[in-house]
């Protein structure tokens, strides 16, 4: 299961995912948070973004802020 990014890491990203799309509510962007399918589906409903252009941009955004979870190893 998907646990998202810690606590400290994610407030880094919600920064960014606001910024990116200002259109999402807090409780919107609160879904990046552990429910990310549910995160895309919003974006494929605001935005008109395709599951893997929703995927691609939040990745990119992760990375940029240096907000990427660990991997398992």
């Amino acid at each position: 299961m998907d646990q998202g990014p810690t606590q400290d890491k994610f407030e880094q990203l919600k920064s960014k995912l606001k910024e990116t799309w200002s259109r999402l509510s807090n409780d919107d962007i609160a879904l990046a948070n552990g429910k990310k399918d549910q995160f895309f589906a919003k974006l494929k409903e605001v935005y008109g973004l395709s599951l893997e252009d929703a995927q691609k941009r939040f990745d990119e955004l992760e990375k940029a802020c240096g907000c990427m979870p660990e991997k398992a190893v």
